[in-house]
């Protein structure tokens, strides 16, 4: 890496081989993911206290306001030391900062990898999430309004079916359920008419007692799990690229803060050698 001169030309001593321009390009680039982190964590302070969807969170296996929050502290922490590592130039917390970062990316590639070969499981774990979500559907608006967009967006009705919605107490299909929405389906399940405007919120009444074919006139009768499959199927090159941008800022930290890395080490040397020298000529 080429080095830069401090003072006059011609001195030795004022050369550096820490380039300003990649010490202050390490610095905003993590100065702008320490707000990020700032931001994330601020947010899920917000749904932590704020919300309270403890219904909601039944259906998850982590909170995610809490995943939120541990996620912006450890982004603050790392991106921290790249800030001040960059523009102390301290050796230290930029090797903290890039050792950090290459965990978290092989985490990351791992975390891809495995989920590419135990797919089976991880459907049967997002098929369980969705089952969990039925059945607290009606305990949270949140929660409500979220598995509601899913399924106008996705045209799809329950977990793998239709009748899965039988789980949920206001739709079970048991004689003794009182619910007035008794063997029915949310209205998001509802096959929208082509001169709709306004939504019709009781179409889905009685839809369990139909025929899965009758059924299919009214409403999805395709469970949400195929439908998201399916999706990810045809996606796979926007998903592919998202994972890449994901990665790319990674890469770049730690790219940028080895080479400062090794410019400050040349430059210690150097000190080095000039002291060495400047105390005994002869040698």
């Amino acid at each position: 890496m080429e080095g830069r001169r401090r003072g006059a030309p011609g001195s030795d001593e004022d050369f550096s081989f820490v380039s300003p321009v990649v010490k202050y390009l390490l610095f905003f680039f993590n100065f702008i993911f320490w707000v990020i982190s700032l931001v994330m964590v601020a947010i899920g302070i917000y749904a932590r206290v704020v919300k309270h969807a403890e219904a909601a969170l039944a259906c998850l296996s982590v909170d995610p306001a809490m995943m939120l929050m541990v996620v912006g502290i450890l982004m603050f922490i790392i991106t921290f030391c790249g800030c001040v590592g960059s523009l102390r130039e301290n050796i230290c917390l930029l090797q903290t900062f890039c050792i950090s970062l290459t965990v978290i990316f092989i985490i990351q590639l791992a975390a891809g990898i495995l989920g590419f070969i135990f797919s089976d499981k991880a459907r049967h774990k997002v098929t369980e999430m969705i089952n969990n979500a039925i059945v607290h559907y009606r305990d949270d608006a949140d929660l409500e309004n979220l598995i509601n967009y899913g399924q106008t967006e996705f045209g799809c009705c329950g977990g793998a079916t239709y009748t899965d919605w039988s789980q949920n107490i206001y739709f079970n299909c048991s004689q003794s359920n009182p619910s007035r929405e008794r063997c029915s389906v949310p209205f998001s399940c509802c096959i929208p008419s082509r001169n709709q405007v306004v939504p019709n919120t009781m179409c889905g009444q009685g839809m369990q007692d139909m025929e899965y074919n009758e059924a299919g006139n009214h409403i999805h009768t395709n469970g949400c799990i195929d439908r998201m499959v399916d999706w990810i199927h045809r996606n796979l090159f926007i998903l592919g690229g998202i994972a890449l941008g994901l990665a790319i800022p990674q890469l770049v930290g730690m790219l940028l803060s080895q080479i400062l890395i090794n410019q400050i080490n040349d430059q210690i040397k150097l000190q080095n050698y000039n002291l060495k020298h400047r105390s005994d000529p002869w040698n």
